[in-house]
C-alpha cells in the first residue's frame, strides 16, 4: 500500500486531494493545525488519520510524522493562509506568518521528509502553488511573493533531490471556488466577472486541482519533475484577449 501525507488537509483544496488521493489506493494522514477539522475530513476517507500539525514548527512535524507511522510516497504541501491588504497596509507579523506557513513551512515539512523518502528508495512531493505567484493581485500582502518563492524552491528541491529519486513538481490553481476563496466566490458580483474572464467560462473546482496533484504523482508522469503545472482554466494566457479591438 502507498502512503500519502496532504498538509492543510482540512481545507477545501486539502480534502479534496486527501480524497482522490484515497480513492487511488494511498492511505492518507490529513495534517492539520485543527485537528478537530482534520478529523472531519480524516471521518469521511476510508483508513486515513487525522494529525495536528504545525508546519512552522519542526518539532510538530516531526511528532505528527511520529504518529502518523509511515514514511509517504507522496507528500502534498498545500498549507497556506492569507493575510489580505495592500503592501503599506500589512504589518510584519502578517507578512512573515504567510511567508513561514506558504514557503517556508513546505520546506519545513519536506527537509524532513525528504531524507525518509531517500532510504525508502524515493518518492514524489508535490508543492500547491498559484497563478499569484506568476501575477500578483493587489490586496494580497505578501502571498504572491510566497507563492513565486515556493514555485522556485519547487525547482531546486527537484534538482538536488532527484539524485535522491525523488521527483518534486508543484501545481498552480487558478480561479478555484474552494477553500480560502470560497468566501470571494460568496459575492455573485465577483463569482460572475470572475467565471467570464476565464476562457472555459467556469470556476475551477477543488476536484480539478485534486486530479492534477494526483496526474503529477502517478507512473504517467514519472519524467517531469521541476515543473509548475498551471490549472487555472488558461486565464494566465488570456490578457491580450481581455483588450479590446476595432
Amino acid at each position: 500500500m502507498k502512503h500519502a501525507i496532504v498538509t492543510g488537509g482540512a481545507g477545501g483544496l486539502g480534502a479534496a486531494i486527501s480524497t482522490h488521493a484515497a480513492s487511488l489506493g494511498y492511505k492518507v494522514g490529513v495534517f492539520d493545525f485543527d485537528q478537530a477539522a482534520a478529523q472531519k475530513v480524516a471521518d469521511e476517507i476510508d483508513g486515513a488519520k487525522a494529525i495536528a500539525c504545525d508546519v512552522t514548527d519542526p518539532a510538530s512535524i516531526r511528532a505528527a510524522l511520529e504518529a502518523f507511522g509511515e514514511t509517504p510516497d507522496l507528500l502534498v504541501n498545500n498549507a497556506g493562509i492569507v493575510r489580505f491588504g495592500s503592501l503599506l497596509e500589512q504589518t510584519p507579523d502578517d507578512f512573515s506568518a504567510v511567508v513561514n506557513v506558504n514557503l517556508i513551512g513546505a520546506y519545513n515539512v519536506s527537509r524532513e521528509i525528504a531524507p525518509q523518502m531517500e532510504q525508502k528508495g524515493g518518492g514524489t512531493i508535490i508543492n500547491i502553488t498559484s497563478i499569484n505567484g506568476r501575477s500578483p493581485a493587489t490586496g494580497s500582502g505578501a502571498y504572491a511573493a510566497a507563492k513565486a518563492g515556493l514555485a522556485m524552491l519547487t525547482q531546486q528541491m527537484s534538482i538536488e533531490w532527484g539524485p535522491l529519486g525523488i521527483r518534486v513538481n508543484a501545481v498552480a490553481p487558478g480561479f478555484i471556488d474552494s477553500g480560502m476563496s470560497a468566501p470571494i466566490y460568496a459575492n455573485a458580483k465577483v463569482r460572475k466577472s470572475r467565471s467570464e474572464t476565464v476562457p472555459l467560462k467556469r470556476l475551477g473546482l477543488a476536484e480539478d486541482i485534486a486530479k492534477a496533484v494526483m496526474f503529477l504523482a502517478s507512473d504517467e508522469a514519472n519524467y517531469i519533475s521541476g515543473h509548475n503545472l498551471i490549472v487555472d482554466g488558461g486565464v494566465t494566457n488570456s490578457v491580450l484577449a481581455q483588450l479590446p479591438r476595432d
